[in-house]
Formats: structure tokens, C-alpha cells, sequence
């Protein structure tokens, strides 16, 4: 999957945020103040440990169900066959070795009166202040006819583990002068872009394999982030390989038929050989649980201390959140992971944070040694996160030796990434 990230010469972190709460009571300053973070992906991991390295002697919790992370920026190069999934996964280890207590569980209820989230097994966690960063799930009710049974014949793969491989075992069982098909949601979903890096590499694979195959994007979105990069590469790599039906000529897609492998548009229907169905997505299920969710499926917040505009003492981070120009990305969740860390550690001692300035850049690879790039600079403007002018983008006309640079790049931005979150 895309990789979002940060150029060599820019700062992945932040400072944080504004809004003076009232100064800790005389109970917490007698004992540790307590901080939960539920969800260990690039977000809540990176809070957990920025808050643990910020005081020493704050109670970090982390709740989080799998024992090891499998990372989405770079699954698309599993997908085609380019790198293997251990690649992807990291372990909890380095956290619960820097005092950070790791709970392998899935949190199930938050009560928000008596500040404590319980887990399956039962067990409750007292907080303070709880850090939500629980990443997508599935809006399963927008697609008719899609769901987790569904997603075994048309896999989505857009959460990294058995679905990224069950894409690639569809593909490599797929006959020479097939069609995959991708469909692909409109705004707002995880890594917009990354669904068009997974068509450049998926058609890298079949020219290298199957090359009388095609790739069908069918699309709810008109125009994309990076179109022009994205529709060069695809002609100068692939030729007539890549097909996309935008959301004006019917690529919506309204339904899907899992018995026939039917993906049903406004327009037509497709039964291509492969369908990799790209779900609508909202906030993951907890914080819907918790009471921080809209009507959009989403987590409104206070973009200078993350904390819920719904429930007071709980910060939402990363996917979940309503962040206006900032994408919901790997390296914006790390980058509001930091922040919301620093205004925690602030508001708990009383001090008002200091507003955030996040920076990232979002990498696409689209073949081994292809990848551009776009980055932004991001700052609270109202209820969201807005972009300051001083972002740049990958020219489209760039020589091959930018792209290679430029994919060399997004590897050493993953290497550091996730050194930073978990090495």
C-alpha cells in the first residue's frame, strides 16, 4: 500500500496543541496520572511511547488485540509479488521494554463516566485520559451485498495480513488474458492514493507474467490525488494495460453479486476474473462504542489537542479522525500520534499545549525503481487540519533517475517509520 511518509530533510513529528483544562487534581498528584491507548497501529503506537518518553512516570497502557503490527505502506509490493509479508510485521516488544504496558486484547466497552475501558476477557482500565487510535472499519451497509463473507471470494486487502495474501494467491491462479478489477471508494478511506499504486503494481506483475491480462479500475471518484503522475507511469510502464471508468462515466460501484463474482455499477456490470473490492470505511467499531463517532461514521475532534468534540477525556488519532486536508495516512497517524502525546502530557500538568504543525508526504511506487511523491504541511484552521502553502509534488515530466531516487526514498522512509514506532 501507498507509503505515506516523510522526505529526508522533513520532520515527522510535531508539536502540539492549545486549550487549557483545569489544573490535576490533588488525588493525581499523588500518584501517577493514567493514559490508555487503544489501537497499535503506526498512531497509538507512536503515542504510547512519545508519552512514556515525555514522563517516565506516567502509567502507558496499550490495548491492542494482535501480538504483532502488520503494516499496510508496502503491502501492495506483497500483493505483486515484489516482497514478503514478514517484511511487514513488528512486534511489541521495544515498547514493553521502555515501561509501557501491553495489553494482547481487544477492548470492548468504554465507560466514559467512570473513565475505563474493558477488554474480552473482562479485565477494566482505569485512565485519565484515553488515547483512541482503532484505525477503519468496514461500512459494510453503504455496499450491498458485501461483507466479511463477501470479502472471501472478492477480497478487499486494504487491512494487511490474509486478505493482502489472498489477493496475491487470486492473482497467481488467475489465467494468462484475465481482468482484475479494482473497485475503489470515494473520499474519505485510508490512503486514497494507494488504491492506484495497487493498480500499477498489480499491472507490473501481469506484463511480467500474464501479459495478455488487463487491470479495470472502476472508480466513485472523478479525479484523485496525483492523477497526472499516476496516469503517466501507468502509459509509460504498461501501455493500454490499465483501464479506469471514473465516477461520470458509471465506475461507481453500487453492489456487488459474491456467488458470481458480479460487481454491479450505475452503469453496467463487470464479472471480472479477480475482484479486489475496496469497501466505504468509517472510524474503527470502538470509538462508535465510546460515543465519539458522527453521523459521517467519523470521529470529530479538536485539531490542537485531538481530544473528541463528543466525549470529554478522550483524544482520537490517525484514520478514525476527521482531520480535513490531512490524509489519513500512515505517517499523518504517526505525526498525530506524537502531538496528541505532547498536549496530553500538557494538559495533565496543567499547560496549555502548543498548536501542531504536522508534515508528511505521501510515496507511491508504481514498478521496482518508479516512485513520486507529494508533501504537506498541515496546521489547525477552525474544527479540522488545514494545509499551508508550502507543500510540494513530484514534477510529472521528471526524469527515471527522480523516480528511482525517489522509490529509494520511500524504502528508507519505511525502514524509519518503523524504527521510530517500534524498533
Amino acid at each position: 500500500m501507498n507509503a505515506p511518509v516523510t522526505r529526508r530533510n522533513t520532520v515527522l513529528g510535531i508539536t502540539a496543541a492549545a486549550t487549557l483544562l483545569a489544573a490535576p487534581s490533588i488525588l493525581r498528584a499523588q500518584s501517577a496520572s493514567r493514559v490508555v491507548v487503544v489501537g497499535g497501529g503506526f498512531g497509538g503506537a507512536a503515542c504510547a511511547r512519545a508519552l512514556r518518553r515525555a514522563d517516565a512516570k506516567l502509567q502507558v497502557t496499550l490495548i491492542e488485540p494482535n501480538k504483532t503490527f502488520i503494516a499496510c505502506p508496502f503491502s501492495n509490493e506483497v500483493i505483486a509479488g515484489l516482497r514478503a509479508m514478514e517484511a511487514q510485521r513488528f512486534s511489541y516488544d521495544k515498547l514493553a521494554a521502555e515501561g509501557i504496558r501491553i495489553v494482547p486484547q481487544a477492548a470492548t466497552s468504554i465507560d466514559t463516566q467512570k473513565h475505563s475501558v474493558t477488554t474480552t476477557d473482562g479485565a477494566a482500565f482505569g485512565y485519565d485520559r484515553l488515547v483512541l487510535s482503532p484505525g477503519i472499519d468496514f461500512h459494510f451497509e453503504a455496499l450491498p451485498g458485501y461483507d466479511d463473507a463477501a470479502s472471501e471470494k472478492m477480497p478487499h486487502a486494504w487491512k494487511a495480513g490474509e486478505q493482502t495474501l489472498l489477493l496475491r494467491r487470486q492473482l497467481e491462479a488467475m489465467t494468462d488474458g484475465g481482468t482484475v478489477a479494482i473497485a475503489i471508494p470515494a473520499n474519505p478511506s485510508r490512503c486514497p492514493p494507494a488504491p492506484y499504486e495497487r493498480a500499477g503494481l498489480i499491472a507490473h506483475y501481469l506484463k511480467a507474467n500474464k501479459p495478455r491480462s488487463k487491470v479495470l479500475i472502476l472508480d466513485a471518484k472523478d479525479t484523485y490525488s496525483q492523477q497526472r503522475l499516476f496516469e503517466k507511469a501507468w502509459k509509460d510502464l504498461y501501455g493500454e494495460m490499465i483501464e479506469r471508468v471514473a465516477l461520470s462515466q458509471g465506475g461507481r460501484v453500487t453492489s456487488v453479486d459474491p456467488a458470481t463474482k458480479t460487481i454491479i455499477t450505475e452503469f453496467g456490470n463487470y464479472t471480472p476474473d479477480v475482484a479486489n473490492v475496496i469497501p466505504p470505511q468509517r472510524a474503527g467499531r470502538i470509538a462508535e462504542v465510546a460515543g465519539a463517532t458522527d453521523a459521517t461514521g467519523w470521529c470529530p475532534i479538536d485539531p490542537v489537542t485531538f481530544e473528541s468534540k463528543l466525549v470529554k477525556n478522550v483524544h482520537v488519532i490517525g484514520d478514525a479522525c476527521l482531520g480535513g486536508g490531512i490524509p489519513k495516512s500512515a505517517s499523518a497517524a504517526g505525526a498525530q500520534g506524537k502531538a496528541c502525546a505532547a498536549a496530553i502530557v500538557a494538559l495533565l500538568a496543567g499547560r496549555a499545549p502548543e498548536a501542531p504543525r504536522l508534515t508528511g508526504v505521501c510515496y507511491n511506487v508504481v514498478a521496482p525503481g518508479y516512485g513520486f511523491s507529494l508533501v504537506g504541511n498541515y496546521q489547525p484552521k477552525g474544527d479540522i487540519f488545514a494545509e499551508i502553502e508550502d507543500g510540494a509534488t513530484s514534477p510529472v515530466d521528471a526524469p527515471r533517475e527522480l523516480r528511482a531516487r525517489e522509490a529509494a526514498e520511500a524504502e528508507r522512509w519505511f525502514e524509519t517509520i518503523t524504527a521510530d514506532t517500534f524498533g
